[in-house]
Formats: structure tokens, C-alpha cells, sequence
């Protein structure tokens, strides 16, 4: 268990590391659990701004034994940017006392490599399960005090399948992604006890309308083979200033969630980040009005809805560099997606 400190900057490019110098000199190399991070490219399977973000900053993250988080997209009003989470002493008093009755902690590891059939499939929602439920126990939390889990997770290329030696999820790459953020989704669900072992299997075939996790923020990449996983806790243990709330948008334009979550924060504490996944409802319409992001030829359904939920989530949170990853299978009911807020007192 690490009590941490998070600290997000604007990005000038995919190959951008200055934000290194914005951290404390009192930061040593180890310190530096896990960066996090929007990219500009097209946030699909041929997205290499997240490959050129993870190669540059994953030396950096060599001596902590750290993980790199690279979401793809940032359509409409979003900002690329990184947020690097940072392990931090607690806060004492004077005399030796915690300044604080509780803070944020946070763990990170990743599961072993997943052979292109396992991808998308009950294996790597079970595999992630355990992966998971191995990192709560090592932060000395319970299930029901962590905010978000946030998972990098691999993709099918053409490559991995034709080189398969057993047929795979499908043969389609852009829809891989999908497939295996849904059992990444259903893994985090498990080790949260959102749905049970018995319940992976129809959680999977109902794609995720039938087993969902609200605190699971799931991308996928091919920039990597295994799962890395970034787990977000409040421990009692911990004493430092940061905080979070977490919830759900039930669907895309859900407003009222977001000013809810955000009326948690204090007067006078100071906004940190939000974490948004968003999608586009797969039946099509919002409210009973027709959408055309699922139609759209051009451009896909993902992008659409991350330009959407990005400009809403901007409104409200005031900055455009807020993490709004799209493609909320079993994150969040359908068409929704988890929403995870953090602050510092």
C-alpha cells in the first residue's frame, strides 16, 4: 500500500516527458507508480500515439517497477495530458501524529500475457479477477473501499490471429477492443464482488448489460500483451489530503450524475481529476431519440461518444484536460459509464 499524490499536466506531444519536472524535488525515481494518460490519435487498433507515449515514459517507470496508462482520443474540447500518480509520505504533525484520519492509496501490477484466444474470453476476466484481488489484499483495503481500477488490456491485430492456435474471439480487430475491455470489465466486477463466478459467462454473452462493474475504466491497446492495472482506494491507514467520490452515468448526456459527484468535493478543496468512460448506447438512441454514432461510417461510435461525454464532463469540471476514455463495455449500465472523482482537501 502506497499513500500517493496525483499530479496531472498538459501534454505538447504523444513524445512529451516534461511533465517530469512539474513533480517535487523530493520525488525520487522510484516514487513513481504509474502514469496515466490521454493521447491525440484516432483511439483505435492503429492508435500509435499511445505506443510512442508508453515507449518514451515506461523508462521512467523502470526503477519503481511502475505502469504506463494510455488512452487514445481526444476529440472535441480534450487536452492530452498525463496524470502521474506518485507515492507520498504521510502527513504528520509536528509532534509525530497524523495530520489526517484517512487518505487515497493506490496499487498497481499487471496479469501475465494473454494468448490471442484468451483475449475477450472468461480467461482474462478470470486472470484479471485474481490479479486484482491480489493487489486489494496487498493495500490492506476491503472491496468496498476502492474507487476505480482502472486496466490497460491488449487487442487482436491481424498478426495474433492468424498466428493463433485456437480460434479467437473474432477475427475483427477493431471489435477485439471491445470484446476485451468486456471481460477486463467483468474481471474488475468479480474481484469488486459486483458480479459472481457463477455470473462471468452471462455477463460476457449480454455484453455486459447483464453483469457490469460502476467502478471498472477499461482500454485497450497494442502496445501491450498483459493487463496493467492502476487500483484506486481510501484506507484509513493512509494520511494525506487527497479524496474521491465514485459513480455511474447511466447514459450519455446523464448531467445530474456529474454535478452530484462533483457537490462532494468541499468548499474550497481543490479538483484533481475525473476519470469518464463513455460509449454509445448500443440500441441506438438516448432518451428515446435516435443517435447516429453506431451509423456512422466515417467515424466510429467510440470517438463519437468521447467528444460528446468530453465536452459535457469539460462543462462541468471547468478543464479540458479531464481523462474521458470511450468504450464502456461493462462499465457502467449500457450506454453509460463509470465516473470516478478526485480531490484534495
Amino acid at each position: 500500500m502506497s499513500g500517493i499524490a496525483i499530479h496531472k499536466v498538459t501534454t505538447a506531444h504523444p513524445g512529451d516527458v516534461s511533465a517530469l519536472k512539474a513533480l517535487p524535488e523530493s520525488t525520487k525515481p522510484e516514487d513513481l507508480l504509474a502514469v496515466i494518460g490521454k493521447t491525440e490519435g484516432n483511439g483505435c487498433v492503429n492508435d500509435f500515439t499511445r505506443m510512442l507515449s508508453s515507449t518514451v515514459w515506461d523508462p521512467h517507470l523502470e526503477a519503481s517497477g511502475g505502469i504506463s496508462v494510455f488512452s487514445g482520443g481526444t476529440e472535441g474540447v480534450l487536452s492530452p495530458h498525463v496524470s502521474l500518480v506518485v507515492k507520498e509520505d504521510d502527513y504528520l504533525n509536528d509532534d509525530g501524529s497524523k495530520m489526517y484520519n484517512e487518505g487515497l492509496v493506490a496499487k498497481v501490477g499487471g496479469t501475465r500475457d494473454f494468448e490471442p484466444w484468451e483475449m475477450g474470453t472468461a480467461i482474462q476476466a478470470k486472470v484479471t479477477a485474481d490479479t486484482i484481488k491480489k493487489l486489494i489484499a496487498e493495500m490492506e483495503v476491503e472491496a468496498d473501499d476502492v474507487h476505480m481500477v482502472l486496466v490497460k488490456c491488449p487487442l487482436l491485430t491481424t498478426a495474433k490471429v492468424v498466428a493463433s492456435a485456437k480460434e479467437c474471439v473474432t477475427t475483427d480487430t477493431y471489435k477485439s477492443m471491445g470484446y476485451s475491455r468486456l471481460a477486463t470489465a467483468v474481471g474488475i466486477a468479480l474481484a469488486l464482488g459486483e458480479v459472481t463466478e457463477d455470473g462471468i459467462d452471462d455477463a460476457l454473452d449480454s455484453y455486459g448489460q447483464r453483469g457490469w462493474s460502476s467502478r471498472a475504466s477499461c482500454s485497450s491497446g497494442a502496445e501491450l500483451e498483459n493487463c496493467h492495472i492502476v487500483v484506486l482506494a481510501s484506507s484509513k491507514k493512509a494520511s494525506n489530503p487527497y479524496r474521491a467520490v465514485h459513480g455511474y452515468m447511466a447514459d450519455a448526456i446523464d448531467l445530474k450524475v456529474l454535478l452530484d459527484l462533483t457537490s462532494k468535493i468541499p468548499h474550497g478543496a481543490e479538483r484533481v481529476q475525473i476519470f469518464v468512460k463513455a460509449e454509445p448506447s448500443t440500441d441506438g438512441v438516448v432518451r428515446g431519440k435516435r443517435h447516429t454514432m453506431m451509423t456512422d461510417s466515417d467515424i466510429q461510435g467510440t470517438r463519437h461518444a468521447r467528444a460528446a461525454v468530453g465536452g459535457l464532463v469539460a462543462g462541468v469540471w471547468g478543464e479540458t484536460d479531464v481523462y474521458v476514455s470511450g468504450g464502456a463495455e461493462g462499465q457502467g449500465p449500457m450506454g453509460g459509464g463509470s465516473v470516478c472523482v478526485v480531490y484534495k482537501v
